[in-house]
């Protein structure tokens, strides 16, 4: 079972390490290991130092270089208060138990981490659900070196699971929780169905994107209902539903949990029958922070999930939030009027070229142009009502 009591008494520092090799740029790894200082800081730690090597290919015992190693336990064995190592990528067994062996604090690689992540922000059955059989087809490869990972006493990130109360070292017993979980989520996923059955005719309209661009804080402005939102990544596990009405036409909209690059796979697996909601609605959302120095790679993890989901064909309605963000850290003071708004006028056009399909820019946060965001997302359920259902119109 998920340990719901595992919550950090106090914050745990942390070193994260990441490889630069043949399939991964020394830029391209930095941007992933700020997202992983992120992701710690999410659970709960404080990354205080970031190591990384350059190797064709990562080392097959210890992921990293011998010496590379030997220089992280150093510097940990020097602070003294560093309890946790983050590998960037995914490890082994074996290699965590490696690792370990040296560095003598407690390792995790990304997947882990998330994982963690998704653990202690699982609210309902089936979140808890999903997220325990996430753990299991995690843990499953690892079983040889791992035991001893997961029995670890004393809470902290990255004991969130199902290993630390009872040890199981036989694989079949694991493939048996495994497949108890998978009926579990087929029963809930089955009830969830009948419930979306029993919603009516109604266009349905999903926001989809990154994690942490802002979709529960513009469900919130848009439905006036009250989703969890913050500043942190992965604070909506859940789909939240709910019916809303502008310009007298009915819909539904729901709000989704965010993608994130490298997404475990079998986390991906647990969760689509949350993602059906995506799969399953009309219009999609996509809501896109701007201001974040790397928007585009964003939007490119979320249009390849979103292929991967077979929901790449739907209309899309592209939504560049935080754009008051963007005009503070983009523009200079000194600049006139005039030319800010030829550059945001030249950075639209650019948008509907390149997507091909509506785009709004807009602020959640300061109730920015979210009038021409409902006139817009209004256009299109209607046209998407008139097509579906000529024979009746709810508006």
């Amino acid at each position: 079972m998920i340990d719901k009591k595992s919550k950090l008494s106090q914050e745990e520092k942390a070193v994260l390490v990441g490889l630069v090799h043949k399939n991964q740029s020394e830029q391209q790894l930095k941007e992933y290991l700020n997202e992983l200082a992120f992701l710690a800081e999410t659970a709960g730690a404080e990354a205080v130092k970031t190591f990384y090597q350059k190797l064709p290919h990562p080392d097959s015992k210890t992921f990293i270089g011998k010496g590379k190693l030997e220089e992280i336990a150093s510097y940990i064995q020097s602070k003294g208060d560093i309890a946790i190592a983050i590998f960037d990528d995914e490890l082994t067994g074996s290699q965590i138990s490696n690792i370990e062996k040296v560095l003598k604090v407690k390792v995790l690689d990304r997947s882990d981490l998330i994982l963690d992540i998704f653990a202690s922000r699982a609210k309902t059955a089936q979140a808890k659900a999903q997220v325990e059989l996430a753990q299991y087809q995690y843990i499953l490869p690892r079983l040889r070196g791992m035991w001893k990972h997961l029995e670890r006493l004393g809470g902290g990130i990255g004991t969130r699971g199902p290993g630390e109360t009872e040890i199981e070292t036989d694989r079949r017993l694991v493939r048996e929780k495994i497949s108890l979980l998978r009926k579990r989520l087929s029963e809930i996923d089955k009830q969830a169905q009948t419930q979306r059955k029993n919603r009516g005719e109604l266009i349905r309209v999903a926001f989809v994107g990154y994690t942490n661009v802002g979709k529960s804080t513009l469900m919130n402005v848009l439905s006036k209902s009250e989703v969890f939102a913050e500043n942190k990544l992965f604070a909506t596990l859940d789909t939240t539903t709910r019916k809303v009405v502008m310009d007298n036409t009915p819909f539904l909209l729901s709000d989704t949990v965010g993608f994130i690059r490298k997404l475990p796979h079998h986390l991906v697996e647990s969760f689509k029958s949350t993602l059906d909601e995506v799969k399953e609605s009309d219009i999609l959302l996509h809501v896109i922070d701007i201001s974040h120095p790397h928007y585009e790679d964003q939007m490119a993890v979320v249009n390849k999930t979103l292929q991967e989901l077979d929901c790449h064909n739907k209309p899309v309605i592209y939504v560049f939030n935080k754009m008051d963000l963007y005009i503070k850290n983009t523009f200079d003071e000194w600049l006139d009027k005039e030319t800010k708004q030829q550059l945001l006028d030249d950075l639209k056009q650019r948008w509907l070229n390149e997507t091909n399909s509506a785009c709004v820019f807009i602020s959640a946060l300061e109730k920015e142009n979210l009038e021409e965001l409902r006139a817009v997302t209004v256009g299109k359920v209607r046209d998407m009502y008139q097509v579906r259902y000529p024979y009746k119109t709810p508006f």
